[in-house]
């Protein structure tokens, strides 16, 4: 059952891609615009200073220079009669819905309450309206006025200065629409040549990216500015709108809008929503000229001959930021420039609605193609081929918009096949991870956790061999363990065992040990191997003392135990040895059987030391190897031996703490005096630091037993002259 998950889970993924694909939500095309704009950034459209585009600013400097805004209408008609005086065609980006406030008509109005005002009253009747003024201008050449399509205006539809004819289905779902509408007063609309909608929506995140060259209206179609300035520069009186099932624009009868819309001799193809859109070239300086300097007598105004030029505000009071994919802040009016540009010469941004198919192809056939090679091949090698696949369509994606400025968008596809190829990826993990936790739990009984974790991510370490390294290691033996399993049954001695093998061997566990074998009552465990451990002899140490206060809870335990049952208990005892040094460490054995265990003399020595802690009557003893470099644990030097198989000496040493304290810095000095003067064979005072020695702790009696034996001895039979203080065990036990 479980291997039809690993298919059905990553085919949800992809069905539910696709459908969120096919939705083509907020979110993928987002996506798409933020892939677009890195485009953009990366190559920008180039900006060509022929294009005969210009921008007739209203900027800071003419607002300095001809006056503050709003400038008089008369103002604005000789601005327009220059402009088209010298064969331009002109825009006005600037809303005309409102009477010139300082006409004779308004100054009259304001004071026609006022006696001493009649003579001046008399002299504002006789002057000329300005608006009728600006009306004039405008209709002496190739003007456009503008009307804004919004949430709130005066309720009146703008006038319509062309016609429209339609091929194919209506164009009229698919345009951009308003419930209101302000637009230039019917004086300004009438006298001039063109009227065109000022509306330029942005996208979900505020940038702008593209523009409508057709708006819809209360029933009617509405050109936009941009549209209207190059049909009225071109002379023709209506638009071709050719949307979906026109001719050879059918897509299988869908109605998918519009494909292209024909004005004057320029067919401009548009996305379904009757929008360009924007290739950025960011702001340019040349596109604009001053309109104070267009007033200037000194200034040539023939060099605008044939421009199309649009008048609007670049001032920061009047300026409309609206940010581009390479302009945090650009005037909407530039924009408008940017589209006009654009249609002049050709270079657009294309995304024809068949794209829309081929990038769902794309994710279909990419997933489709992750998820078998995934169960076929193995993660590494599908990351691979879906590395390549995926570069491939970024190149691809890349190629087709340097070369032939189409916009696919490569992200969506690379997503989704991320997304399956993790959860693939996931699924055999968690397989995995489900036979591992088999292996772990077969062999867990038999090995100690970091081996088998080790062998579960790396079964090749199941053979035969080992390496040679530098291990701490450890044995632990139950004493007077034949005196004891004399007394009982196999049943009772098996739990007695248990009881006290498993708490001994947790300690090793917590301090990063490795158990390497159980013999009989006897634990052998090493540190620093199967995994690295840079503090295996301080670790030794600590789990030893764990294993004392184990052995403490243990005994606990069972004398409950046996008070209950009413039979009499003696405490179990145990011995702990500990030697560091080198050995060679991995799986021993034969081919038919091996163990991961560790051989060599470090770990006979460990075994030596185990033995010796009955003859020196200590819980522990610790090897110099394994005591060098230790100085914070309270580690108390004990003797200097030769154990059986080894003819250097060795200091060793039993531990009595995690820690050092005042008493055990007083003991050890008083041990060490003991020592040095045992090793001179000053007797007198060797016994007298023993007793010292065995006031401050106790719990060396009989380790201060055995040294006053030896000197007794060494009294009646005094040691050789060239004794150097070394005791010789004469058996593996002492």
């Amino acid at each position: 059952m479980r291997r039809y998950f690993d298919w059905l889970i990553p085919l949800l993924i992809l069905m539910a891609a696709l459908a969120w694909r096919l939705e083509d939500g907020p979110l993928v095309t987002e996506l798409r615009n933020k892939v677009f704009d890195v485009y953009q950034r990366i190559l920008p459209r180039s900006y060509d200073p022929k294009t005969p585009v210009r921008i007739l600013a209203i900027d800071e400097e003419s607002l300095a220079r001809i006056g503050q805004w709003p400038w008089s209408r008369e103002t604005l008609a000789r601005i327009i009669d220059r402009l088209t005086g010298a064969g331009a065609a002109v825009a006005l980006d600037i809303l005309l819905s409102e009477p010139d406030r300082m006409s004779p008509e308004s100054l009259a109005q304001q004071w026609k309450d006022r006696p001493e005002a009649q003579p001046l009253l008399a002299a504002l009747a006789k002057l000329p309206s300005p608006d009728e003024i600006l009306a004039k201008s405008l209709g002496r050449g190739p003007v456009v006025v503008a009307f804004s399509l919004n949430d709130e205006g005066n309720g009146r539809v703008p006038l319509a200065k062309a016609g429209f004819a339609t091929a194919g289905d209506s164009p009229l779902p698919f345009l951009l629409s308003a419930p209101e509408a302000t637009p230039s007063l019917k004086l300004f609309e009438k006298a001039a040549a063109g009227n065109g909608a000022v509306t330029v929506p942005a996208d979900t995140d505020g940038i702008i990216r593209r523009l409508p060259l057709m708006l819809y209206f209360r029933g009617q179609i509405e050109p936009s500015l941009v549209a209207e300035m190059l049909r009225v520069a071109q002379g023709a009186s209506s638009y071709v709108i050719k949307a979906s099932n026109a001719n050879r624009e059918s897509r299988y009868g869908q109605q998918t809008g519009l494909n292209n819309i024909k004005i004057g001799q320029l067919i401009v193809p548009v996305d379904a929503n009757g929008n360009v859109n924007l290739y950025d070239t960011g702001s340019r300086p040349e596109r604009f000229v001053p309109a104070w300097k267009l007033l200037d007598p000194g200034f040539d105004a023939a060099q605008l001959a044939g421009n199309l030029v649009l008048i609007g505000g670049t001032a920061e009071g009047l300026k409309d930021f609206k940010p581009t994919p390479l302009d945090g802040a650009m005037a909407g009016i530039e924009i408008q420039a940017q589209i006009l540009e654009q249609i002049i010469n050709g270079q657009y941004l294309l995304r024809p609605d068949w794209i829309n198919w081929f990038e769902i192809g794309n994710v279909a056939l990419l997933g489709l193609v992750m998820i078998v090679l995934t169960r076929r091949v193995g993660a590494l090698w599908t990351a691979v081929v879906g590395g390549l696949t995926v570069a491939a369509a970024v190149g691809s994606s890349w190629f087709a918009f340097i070369h032939y400025s189409m916009l696919i968008n490569p992200v969506y596809t690379a997503a989704t096949a991320l997304v399956i190829y993790l959860t693939c990826s996931l699924l055999g993990y968690l397989r995995t991870e489900g036979e591992r936790r088999h292996v772990r739990r077969a062999f867990s009984q038999y090995l100690a956790p970091a081996i088998v974790e080790q062998l579960s991510r790396n079964p090749k370490l199941l053979k035969l061999g080992g390496e040679l390294r530098e291990l701490t290691v450890m044995f632990s033996d139950i004493r007077d363990f034949t005196k004891i399993s004399e007394k009982l049954d196999p049943q009772a001695l098996t739990h007695l065992i248990n009881s006290i093998l498993t708490p001994l061997t947790d300690a090793i566990y917590r301090r990063k040990g490795t158990v390497d074998k159980y013999i009989g009552d006897c634990i052998m465990a090493f540190w620093n191997a199967p995994l690295s451990d840079a503090q295996h002899g301080r670790n030794a140490l600590l789990a030893a003392l764990g294993m004392r206060e184990a052995l403490a809870e243990a005994n606990r335990r069972l004398a409950e135990e046996a008070a209950k049952a009413g039979r009499p208990f003696s405490p179990v005892g145990v011995g702990i040895g500990i030697n560091s040094g080198p050995c060679s460490v991995g799986n021993m054995g034969s081919e038919q059987r091996f163990a991961y265990s560790a051989l060599g003399d470090t770990v006979n020595l460990a075994s030596r030391l185990e033995s010796l802690t009955r003859a020196y009557g200590v819980e522990i003893i610790v090897g110099q190897d394994a005591a060098a470099g230790i100085e914070d644990m309270a580690l108390l030097e004990i003797d200097r031996v030769r154990v059986k198989g080894r003819s250097e000496p060795l200091t060793i040493y039993t531990l009595l703490g995690a820690a050092k304290d005042a008493a055990f810095e007083q003991l050890a000095e008083t041990q060490a005096s003991f020592l040095a003067a045992y090793r001179r064979q000053e007797w007198s005072a060797a016994k007298t630091l023993l007793a010292d020695c065995v006031m401050a702790a106790p719990a060396l009696g009989a380790l201060a037993a055995l040294f006053a034996a030896r000197i007794a001895q060494y009294e009646t039979q005094p040691a050789d002259p060239d004794w150097d203080g070394v005791y010789t065990a004469t058996s593996k036990t002492g």
